[in-house]
């Protein structure tokens, strides 16, 4: 089993910037794609952002693409989300999430953080 611990939520302005930080433990050798989701209230959870640990695959949802960068840390087993040019869409609870295998689709992820609240006040 594989752990995630997020951190880095909380409230800002429109416009402005959060990191959230992914802390893994466990088995992570059995994972190859960390994922990030969100999911607002009475919304379906999507995908924001996915990345393979060496980093030759990335992906981000159209609605994040100039502003959201994704990246590891494998030294540290961490994978990080900074945001930019945060909008009051962009409000949700972000979870990271970690699946053998590569992919968009939320039934491949197979390991959860608890989530952190991002809050975005226009």
């Amino acid at each position: 089993q594989v752990q995630l611990v997020e951190s880095g939520g909380g409230l800002v302005q429109a416009g402005g910037s959060l990191k959230l930080s992914c802390a893994a433990s466990g088995r992570t050798f059995r994972t190859y794609t960390m994922g990030w989701f969100r999911q607002a209230p009475g919304k379906d959870r999507e995908l924001v952002a996915a990345i393979n640990w060496s980093g030759t695959l990335i992906y981000y949802a159209n609605s994040v693409k100039g502003r959201f960068t994704i990246s590891t840390d494998n030294a540290k087993n961490m994978v990080y989300l900074q945001m930019n040019s945060l909008k009051p869409e962009d409000t949700a609870v972000y979870y990271c999430a970690a699946s053998g295998r590569w992919g968009t689709e939320v039934w491949k992820y197979d390991s959860w953080g608890q989530g952190t609240q991002v809050t975005v006040s226009s």
